[in-house]
C-alpha cells in the first residue's frame, strides 16, 4: 500500500459504495457489514485512515461505532486521527443535528459522490483532523521570567489605584467587589479566572436571554436544516437548465451538491460559538469606566504570577464556549498560553469592538502560530504590549 494511499474502512450494506470507492486508484477498501465485525476489525490494531459508515447496521449504528472510537479512545493514539464520515439512506433533521453535535467530521446521503471528489473531501478532513496534533509548545523560558517581573512590579505600583476602584464598585452596588470564573486556557486545562466586578449582581442568568437578541457574533441565519425549497444561485446562472453540480437525491427532495454543501455550513454557522454583548446593559456606571481602561482585568496579574496565564496570549475562555469552539474550528488555538492582551484583543479594539468570529479564531490561530516548532518572538509580544496601550481606550462595553 502506497504511502499516498486512502485506507478506507466501510461499514454498512450499500455494495455499489464500496464499488465507487474500490474503483479509485489511490484508495483501499476493506469493507464490514455490521458494527460488531467493524469495532472488532479495529480491536486487531487496523488503523484505516477514513472510516465512512452508515447509520442503520447490524449489531448497533453509525453512532456506535462513533462512540467507540471517540468516546471509550483506544490506547493507539493513531486512532484520534481517524476521520469518520456518517452515511444516512434519507435525510433527517435529527441526525444532521447530532451528527455534527458530536463533532463527526462529515455528513453524506447516499449514493455517494463521484470517487475523485470524495477522496479529495477526506484529504482535506484528514489534514485538519491532525493540525491539531502536529505543533509542540513549551513556555519559553524568558516569557515566563517577564510575566513575573511584569506582573508583581505592576501589582506593586497599583495597589492604590487597585483599593479605590474597590471601593467604589462596592459603594455603587452591594456584592462582592471581584468575579471568579472557570476559564479554559492552554490545551484542556480550567483555572478559576479573576476579574473586577463590573457588573450588576446576578447578571450571569440574565445571559442567556441577551446572548439570543444582542449577540455580536450570532448568525443572521435562524436554519437549523437544510432548506430543499430555496433555488441554487448558481444552478440559476444556467441558461441550458443544467445543474452547476452533481445532484443529491434526499427522500422526495433533490439537490445540487454545491448548494447542499453551502447551506449545511450556513446552518453551522449560525450557532455562534462566542458570546459577546456589545453596550451590555448589565454594566453598571463604575463597571464601563474600568472596562473601558482595562483596570477591570488587573486581578488576572495573580492569574499571571501563578502561572495560569501569560500577559501576552489568546483570551482565556469560559469553559462553554471552549466546549463549543472544539466542535467547530481547530484546537490550534489552544497551543498558545492565555493571555491578559494579545492580537485578537488589539485587532478588536483597532476595529471598534466588531468583529466575527471566523475572523477572532483566525486572529488566535495566528498568534499560536509564534509557539509552533520554537518560533517563539519576544519582540513579538512587545510589540502587541505597545499596541495595546495605544488601544487601551475603547468605544464600548462588550463581554
Amino acid at each position: 500500500m502506497g504511502e499516498n494511499t486512502v485506507s478506507i474502512l466501510y461499514i454498512g450494506g450499500a455494495d455499489e459504495a464500496v464499488e465507487i470507492l474500490a474503483a479509485h486508484p489511490e484508495v483501499s477498501v476493506v469493507h464490514k457489514r455490521d458494527a460488531q465485525a467493524a469495532i472488532q476489525y479495529l480491536k486487531a490494531g487496523n488503523k484505516p485512515k477514513a472510516i465512512l459508515c452508515e447509520l442503520n447496521i447490524p449489531g448497533g449504528s453509525g453512532f456506535t461505532v462513533y462512540d467507540y472510537i471517540r468516546a471509550e479512545p483506544i490506547e493507539d493514539p493513531e486512532y484520534e486521527y481517524i476521520v469518520f464520515i456518517l452515511l444516512c439512506h434519507e435525510f433527517k433533521d435529527e441526525n444532521f443535528v447530532k451528527a455534527f453535535r458530536l463533532r463527526m467530521d462529515d455528513f453524506f446521503v447516499l449514493p455517494l459522490p463521484e470517487a475523485e471528489r470524495l477522496v479529495k473531501r477526506i484529504r482535506y478532513l484528514m489534514n485538519f483532523r491532525r493540525i491539531d496534533q502536529k505543533f509542540t509548545y513549551h513556555m519559553p523560558l524568558i516569557k515566563r521570567l517577564f510575566d513575573i517581573v511584569v506582573a508583581t512590579t505592576a501589582l506593586v505600583l497599583l495597589s492604590p489605584l487597585l483599593l479605590i476602584v474597590v471601593i467604589a464598585i462596592r459603594l455603587e452596588s452591594k456584592g462582592k467587589v471581584y468575579y471568579i470564573s472557570k476559564r479554559r486556557g492552554r490545551g484542556l486545562d480550567d483555572f478559576n479566572f479573576y476579574k473586577l466586578r463590573s457588573m450588576r449582581v446576578g447578571a450571569d442568568a440574565e445571559l442567556k436571554k441577551l446572548a439570543q437578541s444582542s449577540n455580536q457574533y450570532a448568525g443572521t441565519s435562524k436554519a437549523v436544516t437544510i432548506d430543499f425549497n430555496d433555488p441554487c444561485p448558481r444552478c440559476g446562472e444556467r441558461t441550458d437548465g443544467s445543474p452547476c453540480s452533481e445532484l443529491i437525491y434526499i427522500g422526495s427532495h433533490q439537490i445540487c451538491d454545491y448548494w447542499y454543501t453551502e447551506q449545511k455550513a450556513k446552518v453551522e454557522r449560525s450557532k455562534a460559538t462566542f458570546v459577546k454583548i456589545s453596550n451590555d446593559p448589565r454594566v453598571t456606571k463604575v463597571g464601563k469606566f474600568i472596562r473601558n481602561t482595562s483596570i477591570d482585568e488587573l486581578p488576572q496579574l495573580i492569574n499571571v504570577i501563578k502561572g495560569d496565564m501569560s500577559i501576552v496570549g489568546n483570551r482565556p475562555l469560559p469553559t462553554y464556549e471552549a466546549d463549543q469552539l472544539t466542535k467547530k474550528y481547530s484546537n490550534k488555538r489552544m497551543i498558545a498560553p492565555a493571555g491578559i492582551t494579545g492580537l485578537w484583543q488589539v485587532e478588536l479594539r483597532g476595529k471598534g469592538g466588531v468583529m466575527s468570529e471566523a475572523e477572532r479564531v483566525r486572529l488566535d490561530n495566528n498568534y499560536a502560530d509564534n509557539f509552533c516548532d520554537n518560533k517563539y518572538s519576544f519582540l513579538f509580544d512587545l510589540k502587541l504590549i505597545i499596541r495595546t496601550a495605544k488601544a487601551l481606550f475603547q468605544k464600548d462595553s462588550t463581554v
